[in-house]
């Protein structure tokens, strides 16, 4: 009986690009994070400001079966865009924001400098575009479901209780400053986050720069202010910067008697300076089809 081998055969078949070369690099990420442990918890607690202040839309809009609340708190019932940017600029939230950073970001780049990874990522071919796109993309989806997504959801239930539109008839602005601040708020934490997990091939370095230099920006603050009084040392605090331009987004009165432009610029000047560095710290054999 005659044996034949056969031999090496050509694939044919047509390489097709995908519309979404990053997709497979959020999923695994967004799909890690909530492996962590505890991280499932602290993600219920981050969303508990927004239920707290959904409590206070119901009821502003039933004042008659709690009488006993408008003398205790009566601007929490008043529903205004003050109101919503308590929601958005509190100490709480913000701190909440950074830890779920610590979870969901400290590892991004740092885990891939470690496992030296990236000479496998640009080989697919993955364009690094793509790759900086897949892994702010898992820091969005968080930071969405925490401001984006909370806000329109507590405009859309005042109206939902009002029964009118005499609310978005008023502030019709409104809608759009939760999605202009949202999105500020999540781009500079974003560039905040890649930066200093590009910087060290350890996450618990990285989960320590991303806590304390947040914390250390408000503590070295407080400190220039208590000594020589000057508001404009806020411009060290990472918090007192986006409260001043989230102030301004709402259209209420500044928390700091400066130009919130100083706070944008600062701010600014900071993604700016983050997206130098990521590109440095980035590299890898990129594929030319």
């Amino acid at each position: 009986m005659i044996i034949k081998e056969k031999g090496y055969t050509h694939w044919e078949g047509e390489l097709k690009e995908s519309k979404f070369p990053w997709l497979p690099i959020t999923v695994w990420g967004i799909k890690l994070t909530f492996r962590k442990k505890f991280f499932k918890l602290l993600f219920f607690l981050s969303l508990v400001p927004a239920l707290v202040f959904l409590v206070g839309i119901y009821v502003s809009e039933r004042l008659e079966d709690f009488q006993f609340m408008i003398k205790e708190s009566t601007q929490f019932i008043n529903i205004n865009p003050n109101y919503f940017k308590a929601y958005f600029t509190n100490d709480f939230l913000l701190f909440t924001i950074v830890i779920i950073l610590v979870f969901c970001g400290a590892g991004l780049i740092s885990d891939d400098l470690k496992y030296n990874s990236l000479q496998l990522y640009f080989a697919r071919p993955l364009k690094k575009k793509d790759y900086f796109l897949g892994k702010v993309s898992v820091i969005i989806f968080f930071l969405f479901i925490i401001t984006l997504i909370p806000g329109l959801i507590l405009f859309l239930m005042k109206l939902i209780f009002s029964g009118s539109f005499r609310f978005f008839l008023t502030f019709p602005l409104l809608p759009l400053a939760i999605i202009v601040y949202s999105v500020f708020v999540t781009g500079f934490f974003s560039f905040y986050t890649l930066l200093l997990s590009s910087l060290s091939k350890n996450r618990r370095y990285v989960s320590i720069f991303i806590f304390g230099l947040y914390i250390f920006s408000d503590v070295l603050f407080g400190i220039f202010y208590g000594i020589f009084g000057n508001k404009y040392f806020a411009l060290l605090s990472i918090k007192s910067n986006l409260q001043q331009v989230g102030t301004t987004i709402f259209n209420q009165k500044m928390p700091y008697d400066f130009p919130w432009i100083y706070s944008f610029l600062v701010l600014f000047l900071f993604c700016i300076l983050s997206g130098v560095v990521l590109q440095k710290r980035v590299r890898g054999v990129e594929i030319i089809k």
